[in-house]
């Protein structure tokens, strides 16, 4: 029975070796220089001008990406049931539509509650 994971172990042991000996190599060939300015935060050619944490940011953003990422993981799940609709029967054709009512619901409520407006 070991012997049928052998392919995966020889496969984990090679990968593992690989990103060690390719950090160990890169490690000795890279230049080692820090300075103060090397090692100043940089954004988009914007110098800092005061501490990351006592900024105050809009998360609008955040809470736009992040219901993208539901509603379309959510939609994945269409994809296989389509594919199998013709052998799944009237139970799982009701049920997916049960599935995209609650999906409908979710994105009407974000809706409602403006989290997908976009205030400059």
């Amino acid at each position: 029975m070991l012997l049928e994971y052998l392919p995966v172990l020889l496969m984990t042991g090679l990968t593992v070796f690989l990103a060690v000996f390719i950090l160990f190599v890169s490690s000795l060939v890279r230049p080692d220089n820090p300075s103060p300015t090397k090692n100043q935060p940089y954004e988009c050619g914007v110098d800092p001008l005061s501490e990351a944490s006592t900024g105050r940011f809009k998360v609008q953003y955040f809470i736009v990406a992040i219901l993208f990422i539901v509603f379309d993981v959510e939609a994945l799940y269409l994809f296989p049931w389509a594919v199998v609709l013709q052998d799944i029967g009237l139970f799982a054709y009701i049920e997916m539509f049960i599935f995209l009512a609650l999906i409908i619901a979710g994105f009407v409520y974000a809706w409602a509650k403006g989290a997908l407006e976009w205030e400059s």
